[in-house]
């Protein structure tokens, strides 16, 4: 997998109440990735951009929801999630401690 397609795939971390809850009990990491991203090219672009070991990969797609506005009716984007499941004793720091 060339560079560029790691970038692609992964669009960036997702932060939300569930995902620290899974990154605390399951060790699990979640990324939003995009709409065509695979199972396979996941965990690749994981394993090589933060340098760890994957152990499994699980995917879901949210539908966008239908938000009432002051011009009618909108709709929020569909988002793709990976909730990434990382090997025993290794770890994603995020925040990194300078």
């Amino acid at each position: 997998m060339n560079q560029e397609r790691i970038f692609q795939v992964l669009l960036g971390p997702h932060i939300s109440e569930k995902a620290t809850i899974v990154a605390e009990d399951a060790k699990q990491v979640v990324f939003r990735v995009a709409p065509d991203a695979t199972k396979p090219e996941i965990k690749k672009a994981v394993e090589q951009l933060f340098e760890v070991k994957v152990q499994s990969v699980r995917v879901l797609n949210a539908k966008g929801k239908t938000k009432r506005t002051m011009r009618g009716l909108g709709k929020r984007k569909d988002v793709r999630k990976a909730y990434v499941r990382l090997a025993e004793g290794h770890d994603i720091d995020f925040i990194g401690e300078a």
